[in-house]
């Protein structure tokens, strides 16, 4: 019998691994549903799925390790960061998938009801969040949509030496702008723009992927707080919006 790691757990959904094994438990089998559908349409590699019980879901480990963490160095060659924009670029030039992302309204209302939050709630300084508002306004324009990832932070990215081996966690895959993957893929960790910009191979507004860097990190606090997280730790989300100062 493999020893349990326990990945990560809350009260939405629990990551296990088990060996070469990750058992993925999420109470909202939707996602599950969008993962496993995301999975089968990309073009770049993606864990194996080895079966599915609801509400498990049993994915083969992917060689390699992940891109790096935020809040921590990357130890991943420029090359590797590389890749990765190359890889985002594939994706986002294969068709679309079926199901539709947030629309710009949506994500509009959503980002004023979380800097309200914030506020109200002195989360963060109003100076902070009323700045990073602001900045986030560039990413708030209409965009030609793409297959995007949802979700591609660098956990998520994994890497053998100079390689991409594959991305896991597809959950929030669907159409959606191109510039917010490489942002995600970038936040925190800004050294590497440029590495992942030049492999993605073409022309990019590096001023829209700032504003994403601020509104996704506007729309993650909540949420990592309501989820035992701490966005404030060094590097991570907190630190990501006073840069913006």
């Amino acid at each position: 019998m493999e020893n349990v790691e326990v990945v990560v757990a809350h009260h939405e959904r629990a990551t296990l691994r088990v060996g070469d094994v990750f058992l993925k438990i999420d109470a909202d089998q939707t996602r599950t549903d969008v993962a496993v559908e995301a999975m089968a349409m990309a073009p770049i590699p993606t864990p194996e799925v080895l079966w599915r019980k609801p509400p498990v879901l049993a994915l083969a480990a992917l060689p390699g390790t992940a891109l790096g963490r935020l809040g921590e160095p990357s130890t991943a060659s420029p090359a590797a960061w590389a890749a990765a924009g190359a890889a985002a670029r594939t994706l986002h030039d294969a068709p679309l998938p079926p199901w539709p992302g947030r629309s710009l309204d949506e994500l509009t209302s959503t980002l004023d009801g979380e800097c309200e939050w914030l506020v109200t709630n002195g989360v963060l300084p109003t100076d902070l969040v009323e700045r990073n508002r602001r900045v986030a306004e560039a990413a708030l324009r209409p965009w030609t949509p793409v297959f995007t990832h949802g979700d591609m932070q660098i956990t998520h990215v994994f890497v053998d030496g100079d390689e991409i081996t594959g991305v896991i966690d597809w959950s929030e895959a669907g159409r959606g702008d191109a510039l917010f993957d490489l942002a995600t893929l970038t936040l925190g960790h800004e050294e590497h723009l440029g590495d992942v910009v030049a492999g993605y191979g073409t022309d990019v507004d590096l001023d829209v992927i700032r504003a994403w860097w601020s509104l996704r990190s506007l729309l993650a606090v909540r949420w990592l707080v309501e989820h035992g997280f701490d966005p404030s730790r060094p590097g991570c989300e907190v630190d990501v919006l006073r840069s913006r100062l």
